[in-house]
This record gives structure tokens, C-alpha cells and sequence, in this order.
């Protein structure tokens, strides 16, 4: 009977020990998620400022959160701030080496500095992780294009045509009086 009693009181406390361990987990979510989404939410609308503050309370929260570097990057870069977004990405590669946004992204703004054969390195390493990646073969489709290597450059446009990416007209217009050839 008292053993009863005992373990009934057990149980009890048992319980009551797991509820205020859910309500203590509930309350300690990782809120870097929080500032991560409204961090997005602001890229998304070109509130790039905004975004950057975002992305960093984010990675203040979590020093490992490699997605919140690379989007933080995607906002200096939209800001012309090439060197900050070059920095946020090579974090997020630290962090992630096989984040292949974070390689095309540091393409990108290796391409608006004018160091085309660095983008081409991460655009190539953005297709070895990915290699159905359509905007990386457009991407280096550009970057061999301002090296001159324009059937490289053709090649890329009708691999990246070939996935469903439509190469901007205007780029396909230089390609062709560059190249001499339609394709």
C-alpha cells in the first residue's frame, strides 16, 4: 500500500518535471530563425539595410549559421558592397562547404569586381555540388564572355537553355557579334 502511495506521488512528479521541461524547451527556440525570415522578408522587398540587421542578430544568435551569412552577403552585394558580401560568404562556405549558393553567390561578386577567372572557380565548384545549377551556367557563360573564351561562353548559354534558364537577350545579342556564330 505505501509502496502504492509512492509511487503514485513519483509519477506524479514525473510528470509535472516533464511539463516544465517542455514549457522551458518551447520557450528556448533557436530565434535566429525569426531574424533569419525577417531577414529574407526584407531582401526580398530590397530593404537591404534593413536585411543586413536582420542576418546579423541572426548570426549573433548563432555564429553557425551559414544560410544568414550567405543572405547577409546577398545584401551588401545588392548595396555594391562587394568586398563585406565577399567576406559573408566565405563564412558561409566555412561554416557549410557545400552550400552551392554561397559559391555562386561569391561568383557574382567576384564578376562585379572584374575577377572573372575567381568566379569562374566558384561557379565550377557550384556545379560540381550542384550540377543541374542553371543560373551558375549562365553566370559563367558571362564571366567567360568578358575573357574572351566565347565558345566556352556558348556553351554554358545552351546548358543553361537547356535546363529552362532564358538567357537574357541582350547578353545573347554580344555573344553573337562577339562570337561571330549564332550558337
Amino acid at each position: 500500500m505505501m509502496r502504492t502511495q509512492h509511487s503514485k506521488k513519483l509519477g506524479k512528479i514525473l510528470f509535472i518535471l516533464c511539463i516544465v521541461v517542455y514549457v522551458f524547451l518551447a520557450g528556448c527556440r533557436d530565434k535566429s530563425v525569426d531574424h533569419y525570415n525577417r531577414g529574407t522578408s526584407h531582401l526580398n522587398r530590397a530593404e537591404h539595410d534593413q536585411a543586413i540587421l536582420c542576418f546579423t542578430k541572426a548570426i549573433e544568435i548563432n555564429a553557425r549559421y551559414a544560410e544568414a551569412y550567405n543572405n547577409r552577403g546577398a545584401a551588401h552585394r545588392a548595396k555594391g558592397e562587394y568586398d563585406l558580401a565577399i567576406s559573408d560568404y566565405n563564412k558561409a562556405i566555412e561554416i557549410n562547404p557545400q552550400l552551392a549558393d554561397a559559391y555562386y553567390n561569391r561568383a557574382v561578386a567576384y564578376d562585379n569586381k572584374g575577377f572573372y577567372d575567381r568566379a569562374i572557380l566558384d561557379l565550377d565548384k557550384t556545379l560540381e555540388i550542384n550540377p543541374e545549377y542553371a543560373g551558375a551556367y549562365n553566370s559563367r557563360a558571362i564571366a567567360y564572355y568578358h575573357k574572351g573564351q566565347y565558345d566556352k561562353a556558348w556553351e554554358d548559354v545552351n546548358k543553361a537553355q537547356s535546363l529552362g534558364t532564358q538567357v537574357h537577350t541582350g547578353f545573347l545579342d554580344a555573344l553573337r557579334k562577339a562570337s561571330g556564330r549564332e550558337r
